[in-house]
């Protein structure tokens, strides 16, 4: 049994010493570790993530199509051309001239013509045009009246844009909202090891005290190995938050497309002085885009009403053109202007349909703006209690901590009396530590709530 108690008390002082190095070689290697702030790990991830490069190529290609119904307001200019060679001619007759001289004109023909003339005039004659030739044309058409479909169409477009942006801010809000949590999760953990270190710093010094007090004969033996199995105990914590660290700087590296994984944050740890002001949710409604782009989706189904409405219109057109053909074995060109009207009739059947279709989805759409403005207003103030709950908590642990470290300090003055025993003063070593790991907690909930409510008010 002593010779166990030797070589757990030699594995101990040489944890200690192995912890002690490490402390002292961690500032050495600091130096070479990239530090990025909140802004900068944010900045990060809205540049890398993928989400965000797919939103932007959205709201490109909804500007290429807003681009392209903008032509419709211009001419549609076309060109045609045809070169041919049919076997035969495309028109052929026969001509018969006996058929058509009457008797005294053929009495007068007698006297005028000879014989072998009057025996052809006897004979029918074959005619064949346009057995090969050339046909050329260039049109321009300009829509006078398409019943809005032009305007209607345009604005359709604009609207698509704009929900391309607004998606694209959605987009932005969740990844800062991931890559914030990624943050101040890896905050915690940092926070978590601090208070560990502190803590094990404190078990060395009572280790130090309680190993005086044994050698004295003033305490067992068992005090001190209890102190022993606690530092154990801080020795467990600390692997465990270190493969911790190690795995959350790994997925902030990932999420925001950095390349070092040994990179440190910078934060602010102090608690805020005073809770945010809440803002007034009805006001801040109007500007979040979960809101505006409700708005956007009713305005879309009001103009595909439009649409469906203009496809049913007459539409007038005019228009100016310029052909040539060779038809008839001569160049022939000639310009030409002319105006056209389209009157869609048996169309009108389905298309009273479609109105009456496009009007209920309008409707549809009113109706889902009203009552999601409802719970969005209701997750403004689910946030707000979040934001008011998580502050209250850490004015608490903060509470806490001084608590927890004034009763640390009149256990360890009772123990020195010898008025408290060991597993007293471990206890309140052990409160104490969960105190600041409570207080580390409530101070990364609390960030996490107000970022919640910030993006659900648009603040």
């Amino acid at each position: 049994m002593i010779v166990f108690k030797r070589q757990f008390q030699g594995t101990i002082n040489m944890l200690s010493k192995l912890s002690l190095l490490s402390l002292l070689l961690l500032p050495l290697s600091s130096f070479a570790q990239q530090t990025y702030t909140l802004q900068q790990i944010k900045d990060s991830a809205l540049h890398n993530n993928i989400a965000i490069r797919i939103a932007r190529h959205s709201i490109e290609a909804a500007q290429q199509q807003r681009k392209e119904a903008f032509t419709k307001y211009f001419p549609n200019v076309s060109g045609t051309g045809l070169w041919f060679n049919a076997n035969k001619g495309m028109a052929q007759t026969t001509i018969n001239p006996s058929e058509s001289i009457s008797p005294e004109l053929g009495v007068t023909l007698a006297q005028m013509l000879p014989a072998e003339a009057l025996a052809a005039l006897a004979n029918p004659i074959s005619i064949s045009m346009m057995k090969n030739g050339t046909i050329g044309s260039l049109m321009a058409v300009q829509p006078v009246f398409a019943g809005g479909q032009i305007i209607n169409g345009n604005k359709l477009a604009k609207v698509g844009e704009d929900v391309s942006r607004l998606q694209l801010q959605l987009s932005e809000n969740e990844v800062e909202k991931t890559a914030e949590q990624y943050f101040w999760q890896l905050a915690s953990l940092q926070e978590k090891m601090k208070t560990v270190a502190a803590v094990d710093t404190l078990l060395r010094d009572i280790y130090k005290d309680v190993d005086v007090a044994v050698r004295a004969g003033l305490a067992m033996r068992n005090d001190l190995l209890q102190v022993q199995l606690r530092q154990n105990d801080i020795q467990s914590q600390r692997l465990k938050l270190q493969n911790g660290i190690s795995i959350v700087r790994l997925l902030l590296s990932q999420y925001c497309g950095l390349r070092d994984t040994s990179f440190i944050i910078s934060y602010q740890s102090d608690a805020p002085s005073a809770l945010l002001s809440r803002q007034d949710h009805n006001q801040a409604l109007l500007g979040t885009a979960e809101y505006r782009l409700l708005g956007k989706q009713v305005e879309a189904a009001n103009l595909q009403k439009k649409l469906a409405v203009g496809q049913n219109l007459p539409s007038v057109a005019v228009g100016a053109g310029y052909n040539y053909h060779n038809l008839l074995d001569n160049n022939h060109s000639f310009g030409m202007i002319f105006a056209t009207v389209s009157v869609p009739i048996s169309d009108w059947w389905g298309g009273s349909h479609t109105i009456k279709r496009r009007k209920i989805e309008h409707q549809q759409a009113q109706e889902q703006l009203e009552d999601n403005a409802q719970l969005l207003k209701i997750r403004m103030q689910n946030a707000w209690n979040g934001v008011e709950e998580s502050y209250q908590q850490l004015l608490l642990a903060q509470r806490s901590i001084e608590q927890a470290e004034e009763n640390l300090r009149l256990n360890r003055d009772y123990y020195r009396a010898g008025t408290s025993r060991m597993s007293d003063l471990l206890e309140a070593q052990l409160l104490y530590q969960q105190s600041l790991d409570k207080h580390t907690d409530a101070f990364a909930d609390y960030q996490n709530k107000l970022l919640e409510y910030k993006q659900a008010t648009h603040f």
